[in-house]
């Protein structure tokens, strides 16, 4: 077997970012706020990488985020507030602390009751609230869907689909009736109340709603795209064109979609 030379290699790669920290004038002024968007930037690449399944892209893009993860150490480090290896002995301590079905003595059947436990454990660790521990920062329908299944390991949940689904049918009622209201305030409460029920109808259909979205939206954009270079092709731009004819052609793009 060929020996992993990853130890020596993340040695390596720390004293790197050491070093950039120290004689590179861009590096040396960043802070823990100034690359926190780029943290974030770095984090869907990888997420595009996994969704294109190319390989090649997610190691260069796991890469990237590595170094933010090590900027970021090493800022700490410089304030003696923390270093790497703290940063890996806490993570290493949670990961063994909430898999007491590897590394201890609890029995599970299944998945699911990993996941009961996972929650039971982070309580157990000092937390206030079940809902805790799901950052504002994420897009909203992946944060309702998350907190939704939080609230559903401890039972608070409907048993099945139906009268979830009832509950769709009752928000689109209210939205229209706000709507009618003429109230803004109220229409855009009403709005979120849908869109929250749509995402609780979605974990009954065993869906990612923010995979789903995020789909439809690639969809829509190859569709467009293509209604564009019909368009071209006939002499023609999208901003001179009738939407008529764009609908037309829109039409024509899903059912060849469809047919491909």
């Amino acid at each position: 077997m060929k020996e992993r030379k990853t130890d020596k290699l993340f040695l390596e790669y720390m004293a790197v970012v050491r070093r950039l920290r120290k004689e590179c004038p861009w590096d040396r002024e960043q802070t823990h706020q100034s690359i926190r968007h780029s943290l974030i930037e770095e984090a869907y690449e990888v997420v595009e990488a996994i969704d294109e399944n190319d390989l090649g892209e997610l190691k260069k893009e796991l890469g990237d985020l590595l170094l933010h993860v090590a900027l970021h150490a090493v800022m700490a480090e410089e304030k003696k507030a923390f270093d790497m290896d703290a940063v890996l002995q806490s993570s290493m301590e949670k990961l063994i602390r909430r898999h007491p079905h590897v590394f201890g003595g609890i029995a599970v059947e299944n998945a699911r009751e990993v996941k009961v436990n996972w929650e039971k454990i982070k309580m157990s660790e000092g937390r206030n609230s079940l809902m805790e521990g799901v950052p504002k920062e994420l897009p909203s329908l992946l944060r309702a869907h998350r907190l939704q299944e939080k609230a559903s390991k401890v039972g608070f949940d409907w048993k099945e689909k139906g009268p979830v689904w009832e509950k769709v049918q009752e928000e689109i009622d209210e939205l229209q009736q706000a709507e009618h209201n003429g109230r803004v305030d109220e229409t855009e409460e009403e709005f979120g109340d849908l869109l929250f029920a749509l995402v609780n109808y979605s974990r009954f259909l065993n869906i990612n709603p923010e995979n789903a979205l995020r789909r439809s939206t690639e969809k829509f954009i190859r569709r467009f795209r293509a209604l564009e270079q019909e368009l071209v092709g006939r002499g023609k731009r999208v901003e001179d064109s009738t939407l008529e004819e764009m609908d037309e052609l829109w039409n024509a793009g899903k059912k060849a979609g469809k047919n491909s």
